[in-house]
């Protein structure tokens, strides 16, 4: 039993790890828009993020449930609380690779690809039709939807404003992005902060500490204030990379693009519990806004890395935890 403990707090301790690097990438991501627009200082930004993490946490209890029970399914004990840990310790490497780059990849799948390369050298089962469903063809749909979206959204606001003034249309732009961006930081919450808290309730179930899936109110609040503090320390990489590397945002299009891509990551947690990427959500709409300007303007160079580092993020994070799982759970069985 106290080997268990033990690695209860381990596991606790290495989703604290990754939430924070979550904090590098997609809670950068939550509000680079604002700050590459000038919209919201980088203080006032981080202090949204922070309570809209906290705020969205409390709505994202679908998509805790499919993080925690529906990738992948362990027997209680050693065994799995090893494999979760092995998961983790893939996704945070890869959190770490793409963050020195500046590369905005998704931590959810990289969390997603980590459980399931640590599951395989257990023995453990893997849920591929929950995985496809609920995680592989959102992957897909949500970066579509987001272009699409951002795209139409954007050409209706330069419709509608078509006569207006720029210098003043910008300062409206930035005052509307303080309210676009909160609505990013929420959405946020309820995805990036919620797979975070099914992981640790997946640990406190594997080591028999609570046998449903509500989550401790604790919880809330240790991830939340993580996230916010990734963010801080290594956030501006990310923030550089989605605010001048793909296009220069101006207020309008970061509007159009926060507004879109909050709207995707709602109807995803509410409507279906789907863990999508707030990174390829957020990217997509960012592209699909800066090509109403021209297609040009986008620099898909930059795009094509992003994109890159999309497909490997799954395969690569798996595979490390594959490496860590193999010896680890044959000391453990």
């Amino acid at each position: 039993m106290n080997g268990e403990l033990v690695a209860v707090v381990a596991v606790v301790a290495l989703t604290v790890l990754f939430s924070y690097t979550n904090g590098f990438h997609d809670a950068a991501n939550a509000i680079a828009t604002s700050v590459s627009t000038r919209a919201l200082s980088i203080r006032t930004a981080l202090a949204l993020a922070a309570a809209g993490n906290l705020v969205g946490s409390f709505f994202g209890a679908k998509v805790a449930k499919t993080v925690g029970a529906g990738i992948v399914r362990l027997p209680p004990g050693l065994t799995a609380l090893t494999v979760v840990g092995c998961g983790l310790l893939g996704a945070i490497g890869w959190n770490f690779v793409t963050w020195y780059f500046g590369l905005p990849s998704s931590s959810s799948h990289a969390l997603v690809g980590g459980l399931v390369g640590a599951t395989l050298p257990a023995a453990g089962v893997v849920l591929w039709g929950g995985i496809a469903e609920d995680v592989l063809l959102p992957m897909v749909i949500s970066p579509l939807l987001g272009f699409a979206l951002g795209y139409l959204l954007m050409l209706a606001v330069l419709w509608t404003f078509r006569r207006g003034h720029p210098k003043k249309l910008n300062r409206g732009f930035r005052a509307a992005q303080t309210c676009s961006a909160a609505a990013m930081a929420v959405g946020h919450g309820m995805q990036d902060a919620a797979k975070s808290m099914g992981i640790v309730v997946l640990a406190l179930v594997a080591g028999g500490h609570q046998s449903d899936w509500h989550i401790p109110v604790w919880v809330y609040f240790l991830i939340s204030a993580v996230l916010a503090a990734g963010t801080y320390s290594g956030g501006r990489r990310i923030i550089a990379t989605l605010g001048r590397k793909v296009i220069d945002l101006r207020p309008p299009e970061g509007f159009a693009s926060e507004a879109t891509a909050s709207s995707v990551l709602y109807v995803a947690a509410l409507g279906f519990g789907a863990p999508i990427s707030t990174t390829h959500t957020i990217t997509s709409a960012i592209m699909g806004a800066g090509a109403t300007r021209r297609f040009s303007a986008v620099r898909w160079g930059t795009a094509g890395n992003i994109l890159g580092a999309w497909v490997l993020t799954f395969p690569a994070a798996g595979l490390v935890a594959a490496l860590f799982s193999w010896p680890l759970v044959a000391l453990t069985t």
